[in-house]
């Protein structure tokens, strides 16, 4: 039977070094330093920075965003009244 290896070695037989090195406890980083308020305070700090790397759209740009919608959503409404129109027709002749 062939063993089975992986990248790093055999699958079976786990890596020396991984078994002679101890693990270091975490201390937590920033979030152990801080209490509740912190943290929140940390929260809302990263919220800001990420909102500043958001690249927002031009008035242009906005103004043709919304116009596309209000499109689609005008033909999906006529789409779906016609299919609508369709179903109470054929209600009305299968039912009477």
């Amino acid at each position: 039977m062939r063993d089975v290896t992986d990248a790093l070695g055999s699958i079976d037989m786990p890596d020396a070094d991984n078994d002679t090195r101890e693990k270091k406890a975490r201390k937590g980083g920033k979030r152990g330093k801080k209490g509740p308020l912190g943290r929140l305070a940390l929260f809302y700090r990263q919220i800001v920075a990420e909102l500043r790397k958001v690249v927002w759209p031009t008035r242009n740009q906005l103004t043709t965003y919304t116009t596309v919608v209000i499109v689609f959503v005008v033909i999906m409404i006529g789409l779906v009244t016609v299919i609508d129109y369709g179903f109470q027709e054929a209600i009305k002749f299968v039912f009477g």
